[in-house]
């Protein structure tokens, strides 16, 4: 086996969410580097051992003729690639609908560069992040409880993509004309030879996407199995969480597919003595973190209504003040929201309304102002560790930053790893930087981050 061949390609449609495949894939000691647009092969040449390769998107956070924009090119220069598995990456709550973030539209445009037959494999589950899909219905866990998602206490509400039905085929089916089945929890029980043979079966009545139940790690490594084996042939194309990330790194190494040893960084991860965390998330997990960074000795910083709307000025005294706090020595967040019921969400998006910015758009407005002032802040303190908080406003934070890469440096929890950058510019590059969905990490995430560090060899799969 070549050291630079390449065995899985991803797109990530959120930026959070394309750093929790890489954590996938990284953790269990497979490289993985994540770009901001598909590589070229000399980017690649430079990254030794490299094994996988993701390209951070936004697509999420688009309506469907946006979307087709951002995906033909990068479709295209992915399915060019020697690489036996694409993947288009999804959020593991599976955020979508038809008008915002289609992940019918992406397999409708997918069709054009992949085999326009081949039945598209469908993982959605991940048990290390605690979803699991059971006869079709989708679950996610919030801290130690499971629920249905068109129950869960942020999906059920969420501000775009509300999650009225759990039944994946049927959320999804409001997407795409495409034919969906299921292979489901009992269908994946069994001696191999005879989930081979149910899966031969499904794949017999030529559905255009087959979903995969998951619930524990011998049925998501049995699915691993059965993605990579039609891989081989026309099935190049996948959809899914960092579900698949996790199926095929298992089954990888049960069947000799071996990491290759490499280095990510030659220092070890030291403790931070204060970091910066910015959040344009409005998800109660996020609220419940920025309290405790609050309760732990943070400085917190809310960014008024007004200064999130006005195009035309910086708001220079908020970034004084997180610029004097760092200087001081103090960890600062600075944030839109505290969670779903902030009256400031009500607020930005009548302002928005009145300036003709639609709920779609205003997630790329809010992002790329809060990444211009991140770069400011960072410059004037040359910080060493940031948070960004959102997955949406992580890709445009992070694009603000000409930021190229990313790779784990390791793991903090689960989905949400700490990163090295990889910047066009030297004040930028090494920056350390972790992104975090809505949706992902412990109360203490934030304190977590900061004390992160890592005196062990670093090519050791870490979390």
């Amino acid at each position: 086996m070549e050291e630079q061949q390449l065995l899985l390609a991803f797109y990530g449609d959120d930026f959070t969410g394309s750093t929790d495949a890489m954590e996938g894939l990284a953790s269990s000691g497979y490289r993985t580097v994540l770009f901001l647009d598909a590589p070229t092969e000399e980017m690649l040449q430079t990254f030794k051992g490299i094994r996988c390769i993701g390209v951070a998107g936004t697509s999420r956070a688009k309506t469907p003729s946006e979307m087709e924009k951002e995906l033909r090119p990068v479709f295209e220069k992915l399915a060019q690639l020697p690489v036996p598995v694409v993947h288009y990456k999804v959020c593991s709550t599976f955020d979508s609908s038809p008008e915002v973030g289609s992940i019918g539209k992406a397999v409708e445009v997918a069709r054009d560069y992949f085999s326009k037959d081949a039945v598209i494999p469908l993982l959605v589950g991940a048990p290390p992040l605690g979803r699991y899909t059971l006869f079709g219905q989708h679950f996610a866990r919030m801290h130690d409880q499971v629920y249905r998602l068109d129950r869960h206490p942020t999906m059920s509400r969420h501000p775009i993509t509300p999650m009225g039905e759990a039944d994946l085929r049927v959320h999804l089916g409001k997407q795409t004309t495409e034919k969906i089945e299921l292979l489901n929890i009992i269908e994946l029980d069994g001696q191999p030879e005879t989930v081979r043979e149910r899966f031969a079966q499904k794949l017999s009545e030529k559905p255009g996407i087959l979903l995969f139940d998951v619930l524990d790690e011998p049925r998501l490594q049995m699915a691993g199995q059965l993605i990579w084996e039609e891989a081989q042939g026309e099935s190049r194309f996948v959809v899914g969480s960092s579900g698949v990330e996790y199926a095929l790194t298992a089954y990888w190494k049960s069947n000799d597919i071996q990491p290759v040893e490499y280095q990510v960084s030659t220092e070890p991860v030291k403790r931070a003595d204060r970091i910066f965390v910015v959040s344009g998330s409005a998800s109660p997990i996020t609220k419940l973190q920025i309290e405790t960074a609050l309760q732990q000795g943070f400085h917190g910083i809310r960014i008024p209504v007004e200064d999130i709307v006005d195009s035309k000025t910086v708001p220079q005294h908020l970034l004084n003040e997180a610029i004097q706090q760092l200087q001081q020595g103090k960890s600062v967040v600075m944030y839109t929201a505290m969670g779903p019921d902030d009256q400031s969400i009500a607020e930005t998006r009548e302002r928005f309304a009145a300036m003709g910015i639609r709920d779609t758009e205003s997630g790329e407005y809010i992002g790329r102002k809060l990444g211009k002032w991140t770069r400011e802040i960072m410059k004037a303190v040359k910080l060493r560790r940031v948070v960004i908080a959102g997955g949406d406003t992580s890709g445009f934070v992070t694009r603000e930053m000409n930021i190229y890469g990313l790779e784990m440096l390791m793991s903090v929890s689960p989905g949400a790893p700490l990163c090295k950058a990889y910047s066009f510019e030297d004040e930028l590059n090494g920056v350390e930087l972790a992104l975090k969905g809505g949706q992902l990490g412990s109360p203490d995430y934030f304190v977590k981050v900061q004390q992160a560090e890592a005196a062990w060899d670093l090519n050791t799969p870490i979390g």
